[in-house]
């Protein structure tokens, strides 16, 4: 028997499809300058900064001023927010109804999300209410895969790390939480996660 008793997820990515590239492929018709434009100018890097507390309207007016000639592209990233969401995935989603359903472990997500643009994932996504609790970036001022904000979940909600098991789909997440005591399981496929839970002895 799996000596876990709390399951973690991340959320996009794992849980819910995000991808800018579902908005910016209509707004690039080449698609070698919309990369350049994720990997340059709107990048993750400066997204994580939102997702940390930022506002978002200041750092799009930064971004605009710094890159002006991209100001329409700029804007739409949090003016078109919602159509990067492509919906569940819903793989990952029917483990987690799978795993409710028993009421055996606890159930926490840790996710790095705006809390502007949370409140959109709130009211799309039910299954969502199948957490505990959620631990939200934006509105911790705290984001992975810094140690201050796994060890805050731990703390708020009496989380043994050696008895948890962690879900990302960021390596660099995955690794914080390992050197953190939490089993990961970097997500790649809903298919590869379930072979891990069964691993585990917890499906």
């Amino acid at each position: 028997m799996s000596d876990i008793n709390t399951i973690i997820f991340d959320l996009g990515g794992v849980l819910i499809d995000w991808d800018p590239r579902y908005l910016y492929r209509k707004l690039f018709a080449d698609a070698s300058e919309m990369e350049y434009f994720l990997a340059h100018i709107c990048t993750p890097d400066w997204n994580e900064q939102q997702d940390a507390g930022y506002p978002t309207a200041r750092a799009t007016a930064e971004k605009v001023a710094a890159f002006p000639e991209y100001a329409e592209a700029i804007q739409a990233f949090y003016g078109r927010w919602e159509e990067m969401l492509n919906g569940p995935i819903e793989g990952t989603v029917r483990l987690l109804d799978q795993l409710a359903r028993q009421h055996t472990f606890r159930l926490l997500a840790l996710t790095n999300w705006s809390h502007e643009t949370w409140p959109v994932a709130l009211d799309r996504y039910d299954f969502l209410s199948y957490f505990e609790g959620i631990l939200v970036s934006g509105q911790e001022k705290l984001r992975k895969p810094d140690p201050a904000f796994y060890q805050l979940l731990f703390r708020r909600y009496e989380i043994d790390p050696a008895r948890a098991f962690f879900i990302d789909d960021n390596l660099r997440n995955v690794e914080a939480g390992r050197r953190l005591g939490l089993k990961s399981h970097h997500f790649h496929s809903p298919s590869l996660l379930a072979e891990d839970l069964q691993q585990l002895g917890v499906l």
